[in-house]
């Protein structure tokens, strides 16, 4: 691995924007996370493993997380067509990066985590 980068606090904060960027969506960390481990799911598993996406909104989150590089779509020219999904290997390298959010969030302060979960959309 090379020289890691001197960021200013710029540079800093416009990376990890960026990174967040790929992780937008209600979808994606569900899907991240069906997947890590080395899984590879069909997309009707996705589907069952995750109640209440649609299947437009699966697609859609799929789609965006392929064309970011964190998925690889995998299609089997056989009748009936079969389609499998993966974590590339970029996309993998982020299970410890979240593994330390998770933890970084549940040490919160008892009311930041009371009111987090208050707010929480799912």
């Amino acid at each position: 691995m090379g020289k890691r980068p001197d960021y200013t606090p710029l540079t800093g904060a416009r990376g990890i924007q960026n990174a967040l960027r790929v992780l937008e969506g209600r979808w994606k960390l569900v899907i991240l996370f069906q997947l890590f481990g080395g899984k590879v799911l069909r997309f009707s598993e996705l589907e069952r493993a995750i109640p209440g996406i649609s299947q437009k909104m699966l697609i859609q989150q799929l789609r965006q997380l392929e064309t970011d590089g964190v998925v690889a779509r995998i299609v089997y020219h056989e009748v009936p067509p079969r389609v499998e999904y993966k974590l590339t290997d970029w996309g993998q390298a982020l299970c410890p990066a979240l593994d330390a959010l998770l933890l970084w969030a549940e040490a919160a302060p008892a009311e930041t985590r009371a009111r987090l979960l208050d707010e929480d959309p799912a």
